[in-house]
Order: C-alpha cells, then structure tokens, then sequence
C-alpha cells in the first residue's frame, strides 16, 4: 500500500521503500504501541530495528526473486517463498523477542517493600483472618463507643456488705421473677466479685487452720503422753506413801483421786501459764502487725471465752493422761508397796 501510495511499484527497490516507510510517522507510531510492554527498552528498540532490517532484507529478496522468475512461476512458487520467508522471518523475530526481554530478580525484590512494623502487620494479618464485617455499629466498637440506653454491662460498688446483700437479694428476686414469667431472656447474669475474693481468702485461712489443727493435736497428743509418763513415774517413786495411805485405811478410789488431784492441778496451771504467754505476746505482735500493714485497727486478740476453753482442754487432756498411773496406783498391794524400800 505505501508503494502504490507513493509510486514505489519496483519490487527490486523493496528494501529502500520498506526502510522509508519504516522512517515513516505511521510505521513509528505502529512500532511503539507494540514496544510499549517491553520491559527493557533500550534492547527492545534495538533488537526491533535488527528485526526489521532482516525482515526488509529478507522480503526484499523473496518478492524480487519471485517477481525474476516470470509470470509463469506466480502460483506454487509464490507461495512456497511467501512462505519459506514469513517462516524464517517469524524465527527470527523470536529470537529476537527472547534476547530482548531481560528480568532482574533484585529489582523485582527491592520494588515491592512493606513499610509495617511488627504490631501493624499482626493488626493487618488478624484483620484479614478474621470474620467480622466491617460496618457502623462495629467500628463505633472498636473505637470505645457505648449508648447508654443499650449497655452491655453495669458495675455496681456497695458502700458496704449490708448494702451489697441488698442488692444481690434484689437481683435475686427479679430473676426469680422473670424465670417464673417464661422470660429467661431477661434473667439478669451477675457476678458478685467480692464474694468470690472472700470465698478464696477464706478457703486459704480454712486451709492453714487445718493444718495448723493437724500440728497442734500432734503435740497435745504427745503432751498428754508425757503427763502419762511422768504420773507413772511419781507413782513409782511414791510406793512407800502408797502403801502406808492403804495401811490407815485409804481405800482405793481414795489413792487414784489423789493422784488425779495431782494431774488436775497440772493441767490446770500448765493452761493459766499458756494463756499468760499467749496475752503477753499480744503486744509484740500487734506492734508487728501494725507497722507492716500501716492499719492501727487490725489487732490480734484471743478472747476470754476462747481463753477458758483452752484451759478447760488443758484439764481434760492432762486427767486422761493421768488415769492409767492413778488405777495402776489404786491397785498397788499395800504389803509389797510398804517393803518396796
């Protein structure tokens, strides 16, 4: 079309048309809208030119020597040289594609950079895992957005216990009531947290009276042992005095209530003297408490009531210590206790 266009129609001057039309606006504008999505385009330029000069030449001198060849050689002819050319120009225009393309794997890898520190991609990934829908009422969420006509918890703080109490038997009752009605949807779920502090503080003290019980009735257990022992062995050692009480006439009840008279009186002052030692170590450690809690209203106290059934315990355990030495007394022998010296 160029050639007919501009009066080039000798199929020997081909090239020399073929490269003006390649100088032409057109054939340019065509070649760059094609050489657009080159990635290197300095190669791509020249290996187009290349491309383009083979192809100029090598079509040049298939149409001159089609067009040499006479008339008579226009049917197969032509086309095996159409061919054969378009064959080997394609090929080379392969190749030339292929060494016109260049990728650097760096400049791929410094071109693509996330500027995120470590929190925001974690916020970034956890937003794209979760399922929550991005809408008003959620982001008014997020952001700390609360109507007070539709709350979703309410905090209570008792002024004191009767109060609290008071409160939680109001609760009761109204979900009593809603449970009664069939609204179970209206049924109030609470939580009274100082109840449950209270329940462990008081499951720990449970825990260590226990075991501060355990300790102390192993020692009144080797206590009254030991008040076992050492009766016994007064009555040992007073056989004598035994046998001359049985000589005057002391019946037996009368010698095992001398010497539960004895155990009495030693339970008796060992309980005054543990609760003097008790009173008196109030003072330290009150003075103790009240320097490492800084509340002067916190005191240690041990109650008179508390008191008196210490000693009381303190008698009881020493009587039945004493009761095995005081009957072996009462059934001593008067003759033989008499000559045990």
């Amino acid at each position: 079309s160029y050639a007919q266009d501009n009066n080039l129609p000798d199929p020997e001057k081909f090239n020399e048309s073929f490269n003006e039309y390649l100088n032409t606006e057109e054939a340019q504008a065509l070649i760059l809208s094609k050489a657009a999505s080159f990635i290197d385009t300095t190669d791509a330029e020249k290996e187009m030119n290349s491309m383009m000069n083979s192809l100029s030449s090598t079509m040049a001198g298939a149409i001159g020597e089609m067009l040499g060849s006479a008339m008579e050689k226009l049917g197969p002819a032509i086309a095996d040289n159409i061919q054969k050319a378009m064959s080997q120009t394609m090929n080379s225009m392969s190749s030339s594609m292929t060494n016109a393309f260049h990728f650097d794997a760096n400049a791929f890898r410094d071109a693509i950079r996330l500027n995120f520190d470590e929190e925001q991609l974690s916020n970034l990934l956890t937003s794209l895992m979760g399922t929550e829908q991005d809408s008003y009422a959620n982001n008014l969420s997020k952001l700390g957005y609360a109507d007070l006509l539709v709350p979703d918890s309410i905090t209570i703080y008792p002024k004191d216990f009767d109060s609290k109490e008071e409160i939680i038997r109001i609760l009761n009752d109204y979900n009593t009531l809603m449970s009664d009605s069939g609204q179970d949807r209206k049924v109030i779920t609470f939580t009274d947290i100082s109840a449950a502090l209270t329940s462990a503080v008081t499951d720990i003290v449970n825990t260590i009276s226990y075991v501060l019980i355990a300790f102390v009735s192993i020692s009144l257990v080797v206590s009254s042992i030991m008040i076992g022992v050492i009766t016994y062995i007064s009555v040992l050692e007073r056989r004598k005095e035994i046998g001359i009480l049985r000589a005057m006439g002391a019946s037996k009840r009368n010698i095992s209530e001398v010497f539960n008279a004895e155990t009495f009186i030693i339970g008796l002052l060992s309980g005054l003297v543990g609760i003097g030692i008790a009173l008196i170590s109030l003072f330290p450690i009150n003075y103790i408490v009240h320097e490492v809690t800084g509340h002067p209203e916190v005191n240690a106290v041990l109650p008179l009531s508390s008191a008196a059934v210490l000693v009381v315990l303190s008698v009881i355990l020493t009587l039945i210590g004493g009761i095995f030495p005081s009957r072996k007394a009462a059934k001593s022998d008067p003759v033989a206790a008499l000559r045990s010296e």
